[in-house]
């Protein structure tokens, strides 16, 4: 069985370990360095534990062609876009990838991306980044799957538009390619995503039935989905992310701005917090309310000898005395010494 956790960086991520928030920057910099590093800044002050990249050109990609299939037939800002001028706007130039790792270096996150193709495999490699993204749409390429597992590196993959055979098919991949410590986010490839439509409930079966650490790749634009998965044990959270909305591209309109990125993170490590783990114990601030549970006590004066009965024994708070559990074992019982009323009865004071 692979191990239940996963090393990027100086981090092990998976259950039992902080959620891991990645910063998805992809082409939120608009072909602009500078405004690539404040991304990678903005993702580190935010609370956010990696950032990733993608990593492609237009023609590792697809082909510069106009015809009816090379046309995105989505209902959102890429609607009737080619997918060479698609990508062409939002690939990440190559050679910012060592200076944008340096910056992410300097402040002590870690920096990935995606390899969409073996020439970027081999550039990523060389770069020593610290683990490998499969995206949702190339699971499918097994050949690609194969190289990145040989690798040996942690492999994170989407499973976004994947069937339950396709995911099998990937996760069979990469385990028979050396097996590295793999990751399988749950996704719904959908930009924006309806939170509705998310079935979240998914992810504790993918950790369950292929023995992975699990998690979400969420395109959705609030926090309730991202939240929600912590809860159901979802170890990696990854979120689009840009400095502004407003300053448009190509994943904008589905990306959250780096106030929101914080206040995510915040509610995520309050989240974590109030999973906590299965226990039963009393905690120390309800032990301090044991004023407000009920328990026995005397209600009238109690003589020696007499009989412990309804007219002078209740369940009433607080808790100071037996349990409401033990009346039918006190009534009847006599009484061993004085028991003055509002005294909280205890096995000492009855014969």
């Amino acid at each position: 069985m692979p191990p239940l956790s996963i090393p990027i960086g100086s981090r092990l991520v998976g259950p039992g370990h902080p959620t891991f928030v990645v910063a998805e920057i992809s082409a939120n910099h608009g072909h602009d360095y500078d405004r690539a590093a404040r991304l990678v800044e903005a993702a580190a002050r935010a609370g956010a534990d990696a950032v990733k990249l993608q990593t492609y050109t237009p023609d590792t990609l697809t082909i510069d062609c106009d015809g009816p299939v090379f046309r995105v037939g989505t209902t959102n800002a890429w609607q009737g876009r080619t997918l060479y001028d698609l990508y062409s706007e939002a690939y990440t130039p190559w050679e910012w990838h060592p200076r944008l790792k340096g910056v992410a270096d300097d402040l002590g996150i870690p920096l990935f991306s995606t390899p969409f193709d073996l020439t970027a495999l081999e550039f990523l490699e060389d770069l020593g980044v610290p683990a490998h993204k499969i995206a949702s749409f190339e699971i499918v390429d097994l050949e690609l799957v194969e190289a990145i597992a040989r690798k040996g590196r942690p492999v994170i993959a989407s499973t976004g538009m994947a069937s339950l055979g396709e995911i099998d098919a990937l996760v069979s991949t990469v385990r028979g390619a050396g097996s590295p410590p793999l990751a399988l986010l749950h996704c719904i490839s959908a930009y924006p995503a309806d939170p509705a439509r998310m079935n979240l409930a998914t992810i504790p079966h993918l950790a369950q039935a292929f023995g992975v650490v699990a998690g979400l790749s969420d395109h959705s634009l609030s926090d309730t989905a991202a939240i929600l998965a912590v809860g159901l044990g979802a170890s990696i959270v990854e979120k689009h992310f840009t400095l502004a909305r407003a300053d448009g591209g190509p994943d904008a309109f589905f990306s959250i701005e780096p106030p929101e990125l914080a206040r995510l993170v915040a509610a995520i490590r309050e989240a974590e917090r109030a999973v906590g783990s299965a226990t039963f114990e009393r905690s120390a601030e309800e032990r301090r309310n044991d004023c407000f549970r009920r328990s026995l006590f005397a209600v009238a004066d109690i003589g020696v000898g007499d009989k412990l009965g309804r007219d002078n024994v209740r369940s009433i708070r607080p808790g100071a005395g037996l349990p409401p559990r033990f009346l039918p074992l006190v009534l009847g019982r006599k009484a061993r010494v004085a028991i003055p009323r509002g005294t909280p009865l205890a096995w000492d004071l009855l014969e």
